[in-house]
């Protein structure tokens, strides 16, 4: 999927900024106050191929949390040696995907072949999540359906979440729902600001179902990212980063990450915010950049 699909090791021509340069390479690093959760191959030029190798990697370099959309495809000794060494290096395990439908509506639907797909789905989520030591997961409910109102739409959506809770709870598995941009990457899909993924998520009303606010898809869509954390704030679980345009690190682009951190952290945020991004530029010097942006980012006062 396209929006899967990142850019790690491209030869993007975005320079990075000042602020995200090497403005922290001078002093020593403390250590990041956020949880920041890089990807597999964000490093690989360093750590080289080998997934757990880059796991060492990211936590030496002050990462203490790690996000794999596609955990749940790996074979299930892969996910059980993850969960183990994410514990053992003391990393938090972030999202993975467990529904993601971009092409036809699917939580949106009265189907019951449909409806029976996304519960294996859910079943499907829970025996991963146990491996993986994971408490998220990320659902994309699918299209908008062009022969249907809006409001019988929302009605099924918040019922078949209802369904998927009724999995979810008794294993403290939580769906985080994705708003996505429908202008640049993602045109068609019925979930696409964070204030009407906070609608559902009251009306479904549980502990199970919340927001995951993608702030590079939210600045695309609607922007006014702050005063939209706060208004959605009690049904948020998950956030994910990227700049704009360009959908790489910190510092690339038009999002002032450092404010947005710094208002995160003294909010309380604990969660995880997740790296779905690429890097800037290529090779040891593209990824060391990344890092750095994330220090500089990340150096604000407490």
């Amino acid at each position: 999927m396209r929006r899967r699909e990142f850019l790690t090791g491209s030869a993007a021509a975005v320079a990075a900024s000042s602020v995200a340069s090497g403005a922290t390479t001078s002093k020593s690093f403390d250590g990041f106050k956020l949880e920041y959760a890089p990807h597999e191959g964000m490093f690989r030029e360093h750590a080289g191929p080998d997934l757990f190798d880059q796991l060492r990697f990211m936590r030496d370099e002050g990462f203490r949390a790690f996000e794999d959309n596609w955990a749940s495809r790996r074979p299930v000794d892969v996910q059980e040696k993850l969960g183990k060494t994410l514990a053992e290096l003391g990393m938090t395990m972030g999202v993975f995907v467990a529904h993601g439908e971009f092409s036809r509506p699917s939580f949106a639907s009265d189907d019951p072949a449909q409806l029976e797909r996304i519960l294996n789905d859910m079943r499907s989520a829970v025996e991963a999540a146990e491996r993986l030591g994971a408490k998220w997961c990320t659902v994309v409910p699918g299209a908008f359906d062009q022969r249907l109102e809006p409001d019988y739409q929302m009605a099924l959506v918040v019922d078949n979440l209802r369904r998927c809770a009724e999995i979810l709870e008794p294993a403290g598995l939580t769906i985080v729902l994705e708003s996505l941009n429908p202008w640049r990457d993602h045109p068609g899909l019925y979930l696409t600001k964070i204030p009407q993924a906070y609608m559902i998520c009251r009306a479904v009303n549980s502990p199970s179902v919340k927001i995951l606010d993608d702030l590079y898809h939210q600045q695309i869509t609607e922007g006014n990212l702050i005063p939209n954390l706060d208004r959605a704030w009690d049904e948020i679980a998950y956030i994910q980063l990227g700049d704009n345009p360009g959908r790489n690190e910190p510092g690339t682009g038009e999002i002032q990450y450092r404010k947005i951190f710094e208002h995160l952290y003294h909010k309380g945020y604990q969660g995880v915010l997740g790296m779905e991004h690429g890097n800037s530029r290529g090779g040891k010097e593209g990824e060391r950049a990344v890092i750095d942006a994330y220090r500089a980012a990340d150096d604000f006062p407490v």
